[in-house]
Formats: C-alpha cells, structure tokens, sequence
C-alpha cells in the first residue's frame, strides 16, 4: 500500500478543498440559526369575544315594501300552537247570527210595528223626561195595539218598578225594558214541534175561516220536505169544501187522505187514520177537526169527545194539539184560545195571516194569558210562508228602531 504523500501538490489541494467546504458549511449553519432569533414568537390564542370584535361587521338592510298586492297565501294565519298535555283547549266565541227568517218576520209585521213602535216612539221622545205619567200614555197605546189587558199590564208594572229604582232614566232604557218584559213573555215558545214517535198524530182545531185546513196541507208540505212520510186525516166531516181542500194537499204532497162519508162521525174517521197510520209504518198523522162557532157548548164537548177517541186509538193523547188563530181578530183571538183551552190540552199556536193586520201585538197577549206558545205564523199565502216561530226574530222586527221606519209605517202608525 502506498503511503499519503501530504506534501504533494494534489493531496494539499483535497485537503483545501475539504476545509473550504466545511467553513461554507458552518457559515450556512450561523446564518440560520440567526434567522430563527429574528423570527417573532407565534403569539398566544386569543379568547372568542376577542376574534369577534375582530370580524367585519355586516349590516343588512331593510327590504323595500313590495309594491305588488298580497296574494292569498300572505292572508293564511300561521298554524296554530300546539296544546300542552292537559292544557285546556281555548274557546272562541263565534259572533251571533242573524234570527232566522228575519226578512220575514220584519215582511209580516209591517204594519204592527207602524201601528206600536211609532206610537211608542212619539211617547218616548228623546227630549222628554220620563216620569209615571208616560205609564198611562204606555198603556194606551198597547191596549190598542191588541196587546192584551194581562200582558200591559205585566209590562207596566216592570217599567213602574225599574223607575222607581232609579233604572229608567232615557228612552233607551225604556225601550230595553219593554223588549226585555216581551222576550220573557215569549221565552216558551218557537221549542218546535218532537215528532219522536211512530206515528206521531198532530190534532189541529180551529174556528172556520182561520186557515185551518190550508195550515194542514202547509204543515204536511213542511214535513215532507223534511222527509216525514205523512197521513191525513178529514175530521170536518160536516163541511164537505174542507174535505175536498185536504184532498187537493194530499196530491199535492203525495201522502194518503183518510174520509169518511158526509157528516160521518168525525171520531171514527180519525180513528181509522189512526190505524191505518199504525199499520203502514206512517210517521205523522195530521188530523182536521170541525171549526164551527166556537160559542156553541156541544162543539166544545164533540172536541173532547174527539180527543178521548185519539187517546183510545193511539194509546195516549194527541202528541200534540194546535190551535189555529187568524191575527186580524185581534183580541177575539185571545177569547177564543181560552175556549179551546178548556176543551183540550192545547201544545201550540199557530198564528195566521199576520201579514195583513197592525195587531200583531196580540201574539205576546195569547202567550201570556194563556201560556200556551206560539208555534208557527203565517206570513204570506204561499207554502213557505208558514214559518216556524222565533222569539229573537220577531223582537228584532218588531221593535226595530223608530229612526228607521219607512215613512208608509209612520202613516199606518198615525192612521
């Protein structure tokens, strides 16, 4: 092996060129661990609420109103919030609806309501004060307008004591406390008629000429729209006229009409529909009676005899009985529902043609008398101008206020 001749010129020049690198390499070294002290030190984290204030802030602006219409589904109320288990459902009072038939009512008391409330109004004048001596003005007015001595009364007295207590002190109040004595009058009537059962048989008495029979075949058309199947009944066996009329209702309606002969006993042709209305299944049979003058006892008991003819056929009285009085008589009308009052046990009221007299006031004099309520008034001659009775709707007619009678009710009321 040959020995390393340091002295040579190429072993000197390795040697140097070895030293060379290793200085370059220790000066690289310096220089980069001077540059690391000169880095800065990483800063430490900063808390949330610091980077918060740190980010922009973001302004949103408010959109313009729109200039388009709403549409439907803008109008949609939100679904409504669940109830909590147990939480009690919240009630919402629905507003009141109108009575029914109002138009009608308002229709047919025309001239009652020109014949009472605009006398009464000129009583009540807005400048006057009120004391007891309007209570004999009152009192006149109602006793004419066919009231009824029974039902002024009642009301004079609830406008004497409200006065006397200090209640009554405008007209206001005078005219809420007649319409609230006329509506306690009137609480009974309008229940309408049960027919819950088979056959229920309706008994409709009455004198001649009140609209007896034409009320039957009104009635039988009312149920038959309701889907009642029907039986008639011809108990006015001595006016064959009225016999003939049932008939004609009875086509018209399409229900069966049981006759006797010509002056047969009117209780053996009631007992026949009785029967024949058992057998077939029939819900309702409606009878005719005889209607001639009331004045004459024998009528009266050939009536009761007729209700205990009923009460043997169907095994209990007449589910229900109906006097049939015609308005225009005006205080004749009371008279003569006490007369068949005491002959049967009277359930209803049928008022007709009311639409033709100012003495419709009548209605709270038989009521109150009587306590006999108003089931059905007639109004007009066609079919559906038999309308079942509403306490509300007539009040409302009735005692409409004076400001906006026509001036044709303010001529019948002076008349």
């Amino acid at each position: 092996m040959e020995s390393l001749d340091l002295n040579s010129p190429t072993t000197l020049a390795a040697i140097a060129a070895v030293a060379a690198l290793i200085v370059i390499g220790i000066i690289i070294g310096l220089l980069r661990g001077r540059k690391k002290q000169e880095l800065p030190l990483e800063p430490p984290p900063r808390p949330p609420e610091a980077l918060a204030e740190d980010r922009p802030k973001i302004t949103v602006e408010a959109e313009p109103e729109p200039t388009q219409p709403l549409q439907l589904e803008d109008l949609v109320p939100p679904p409504p919030k669940a109830r909590a288990i147990g939480e009690p459902e919240a009630r919402v009072t629905p507003p009141p609806a109108p009575p029914a038939d109002l138009g009608a009512f308002r229709s047919g008391l025309k001239s009652t309501r020109g014949n009472l409330i605009s006398r009464l109004a000129g009583v009540f004048r807005r400048d006057r004060e009120l004391d007891t001596s309007v209570l004999d003005e009152v009192e006149e007015v109602l006793i004419t307008a066919d009231v009824g001595v029974h039902a002024t009364q009642r009301i004079l007295e609830a406008l004497r004591t409200q006065m006397n207590d200090g209640q009554l002190s405008s007209a206001d109040d005078a005219w809420e406390a007649i319409r609230e004595e006329a509506r306690s009058i009137l609480a009974s009537s309008g229940q309408g008629l049960a027919i819950d059962q088979t056959p229920t048989v309706i008994l409709v008495v009455g004198v001649n000429g009140v609209g007896k029979t034409t009320t039957i075949g009104k009635l039988a058309s009312r149920f038959d729209r309701q889907g009642k199947t029907l039986l008639l009944g011809a108990g006015d066996t001595f006016r064959a006229a009225a016999v003939t009329q049932l008939e004609v209702w009875g086509r018209r309606v399409g229900c069966e009409v049981v006759k006797g002969k010509d002056r047969a006993d009117p209780g053996s042709v009631i007992f026949d529909a009785i029967e024949k209305a058992k057998g077939d299944g029939v819900d309702i049979v409606i009878a005719d009676t005889a209607g001639r003058l009331h004045t004459k006892v024998p009528l009266m008991d050939e009536l009761k005899k007729l209700g205990r003819t009923v009460e043997k056929a169907l095994g209990r009285p007449a589910d229900h009985v109906l006097l049939v009085l015609d308005a225009t008589t005006g205080q004749n009308a009371i008279q003569q529902a006490q007369l068949f009052k005491d002959a049967l046990p009277l359930s209803g009221i049928v008022l007709t043609k009311l639409d033709g007299t100012a003495k419709g006031g009548v209605i709270l004099g038989i009521v109150d008398q009587h306590q006999v309520p108003i089931e059905f008034i007639g109004v007009g001659e066609r079919v559906e101008d038999l309308k079942a009775f509403s306490a509300e709707a007539f009040l409302e007619a009735l005692f409409e206020s004076p400001e906006t009678l026509e001036p044709s009710e303010d001529a019948a009321g002076a008349s």
